[in-house]
């Protein structure tokens, strides 16, 4: 999220600089990082698929668990959210084809690695947790030190007031087009922002109050997240927020044009899509 630099023209094309190559660089490393520690995750979260709140929980208790059931002779996954409890079978508890089932919380296709393995999950998770912590904190401190933090991401006042057709236009697929594309819009701040600054370190913090180690040395960590069971769920959902994150994320790449989108985030270069295209196109 490099500041963006001086725009070049080509025939009708405005195109500017509008990701540095420590940028870029930082993205694709850290989506490889996530997609490891997401799917390890998954693998280490199968091994006790139950989540539970509080210092004092019970763990016969869970606030959310994901099983299997034998029901008329079949297996049923069963997926349980505090007092209400869902048929998930084909996807959660219980996936595969008839016959062949495979009871487990999460799929084969959705951990790493694919079998029953929580030994190597664990060395999957640490290793790309050690390269995800100093990659945020170096981006961290590149977008604080450099500037770029008060320039790219932290809201104007005068854009607040907008919010609301901002909201409607990215609804309807209608986005940014000309010198308003130049720059990141309030919902990509926000969004932005609540990653960086919010979901990213929760998950580091939680993820270290679940190690003994460290809260021996830091006992505080308790504390702050109402004990080892509390952090576990809050890192949990930590995790399913930075995937519905990259969801929407995608999604809009996809709607607001891949080809261009892709190329800022690999050469740097974004072609700013021409203002007049707008009233012609039904989507824009």
């Amino acid at each position: 999220m490099s500041a963006m630099h001086h725009p070049t023209r080509d025939r009708s094309k405005t195109v500017i600089r509008r990701h540095s190559l420590f940028t870029r660089l930082w993205h694709w490393l850290t989506v490889l990082c996530l997609v490891i520690l997401l799917m390890s995750g998954l693998q280490i979260f199968n091994a006790h698929p139950a989540l539970y709140w509080g210092k004092d929980s019970h763990f016969d208790s869970p606030a959310l668990s994901i099983g299997a059931e034998r029901q008329d002779g079949e297996w049923r996954g069963i997926t349980q959210l505090g007092g209400w409890r869902f048929d998930t079978t084909g996807l959660l508890g219980v996936s595969g084809p008839e016959g062949d089932r495979d009871r487990r919380a999460f799929p084969a296709w959705a951990t790493l690695p694919g079998p029953r393995w929580l030994a190597m999950g664990r060395q999957w998770h640490f290793l790309a947790a050690w390269l995800f912590v100093p990659l945020l904190v170096a981006y961290l401190l590149y977008l604080v030190i450099g500037g770029r933090l008060r320039r790219r991401l932290l809201p104007r006042t005068t854009e607040w007031r907008h919010l609301g057709t901002l909201l409607i236009d990215h609804l309807r697929l209608r986005f940014p087009r000309g010198e308003a594309a130049r720059h990141y819009n309030l919902l990509q701040k926000l969004a932005y922002l609540t990653v960086l600054f919010v979901l990213a370190p929760l998950v580091v913090l939680t993820g270290l109050t679940m190690s003994p180690t460290m809260d021996a040395a830091w006992p505080w960590l308790l504390d702050v997240f109402g004990g080892r069971q509390s952090a576990r769920t809050l890192h949990f959902l930590c995790a399913v927020a930075l995937l519905a994150f990259f969801v929407i994320h995608v999604s809009m790449v996809l709607a607001s044009g891949v080809v261009n989108n892709l190329r800022s985030m690999i050469t740097g270069r974004y072609v700013l899509p021409p203002e007049e295209e707008s009233r012609h196109d039904p989507t824009s």
